[in-house]
């Protein structure tokens, strides 16, 4: 009986993983104290690598399929160790199965705002979030740049990484973008484009693809969105006129129903109708003044204006009161004047019946 038929419960002969891991990303077999014996079975299933390390240098790189370990199927470990013993010995590397499945539904997302100018608004403060899938495309650099001796790497690991570089990406094409905010919703697949194209030099260096890469929201502040909010229901309004004739039916219809409280709901309903209609959506409005009664037959109508003095509305008065208060000196051509049918406040001398008190008054003392 050989030494190796002796040794025989120490040698490793079978390699294969058979987890069904959806996390885990790269799985190192576990070798302490064992040797691999030559002609072992090494299974690598469809969406695996197998990746040998021998003496901390990566050796070699095996896809799916099923192998037996010999000299013919280990060049590089053929000469990385230099098979002694008629290339019968037994030997020694560590092995790390590489997950090269495709990881979907990975979430990224910007951890504070993003500063970015908008034509429309000016500076704003943006948000954004999506999700992502990764895959393996290169175990032997995914290896030496990532992984190093982790046994157990999982996808948490460099998911973090990604989303830096991703949220760093994304940044430069909003600035670069140049579109409006309100338009972004309708752009967030041009934007992912140019965000998938920008990072994928600097995932590849890290031995992965992203396969897919999506926007799903670009917001705003919620201050903001509140006054967007606003400015929305104020086109969707229209004419506040009717708006408020409208709220006034409502509010009467539903206190109509209310059967409970009849006769005190719709009462209420009924003040508050009369309120909105008098005052408008807006609040409460001044009362228009009470009609004046017809002239008396066969007696012309003095006409009135009320003027603005010290930033208040006095009179109405007569051309009689005015003409007093030219000669006293607080009422000059420059004074604003109103009268029912004008349009607007006027200085008085631009209405003819005001301009004449002016002419009429006599030139200053000599000296």
């Amino acid at each position: 009986m050989s030494i190796f038929d002796i040794l025989g419960g120490e040698f490793i002969d079978i390699i294969e993983w058979t987890a069904d891991s959806r996390d885990t990303m790269v799985w190192r077999f576990d070798t302490v104290g064992h040797a691999i014996k030559y002609g072992a079975k090494l299974t690598v299933r469809e969406g695996q690598a197998a990746v040998f390390v021998h003496e901390g240098q990566l050796a070699d790189v095996f896809g799916p399929g099923l192998y037996l370990l010999e000299t013919n199927n280990l060049p590089i470990l053929t000469r990385l160790q230099h098979w002694d013993h008629g290339f019968r010995s037994p030997f020694k590397s560590e092995i790390y199965f590489v997950n090269k499945t495709r990881f979907n539904d990975l979430k990224w997302g910007t951890r504070n705002p993003i500063i970015a100018r908008d034509p429309e608004f000016g500076p704003v403060r943006l948000r954004a979030f999506g999700t992502y899938s990764m895959r393996v495309t290169d175990p032997a650099r995914f290896m030496s740049e990532i992984v190093g001796t982790d046994g157990d790497f999982t996808k948490d690991e460099i998911t973090l990484q990604i989303r830096n570089v991703i949220v760093q990406e994304f940044s430069r094409a909003i600035a670069a973008a140049n579109i409006p905010v309100l338009d972004m919703a309708a752009n967030t697949g041009q934007l992912a484009t140019l965000v998938a194209k920008a990072i994928a030099p600097v995932i590849e260096t890290y031995g992965l693809t992203l396969p897919e890469f999506y926007i799903e929201n670009i917001s705003l502040p919620s201050e903001v969105e509140a006054m967007l909010d606003k400015r929305t229901s104020m086109g969707i309004v229209g004419d506040l006129g009717r708006f408020s004739q409208y709220a006034a039916s409502e509010a009467m219809m539903n206190a109509a129903q209310n059967q409970g409280d009849a006769g005190a709901g719709f009462g209420a309903a009924m003040g508050a109708a009369m309120g909105m209609a008098r005052s408008g959506p807006w609040g409460a409005a001044p009362q228009p003044a009470p009609a004046a009664p017809p002239p008396l037959p066969g007696r012309a109508v003095e006409t009135v204006w009320h003027v603005a003095i010290g930033g208040q509305a006095q009179g109405p008065y007569g051309r009689g009161h005015l003409g007093r208060m030219v000669a006293d000196g607080s009422f000059a051509r420059d004074t604003l004047v109103w009268t029912p049918g004008q349009d607007g406040w006027l200085p008085a001398e631009d209405v003819p019946e005001l301009a004449q008190l002016f002419t009429m008054m006599p030139p200053p003392l000599p000296g």
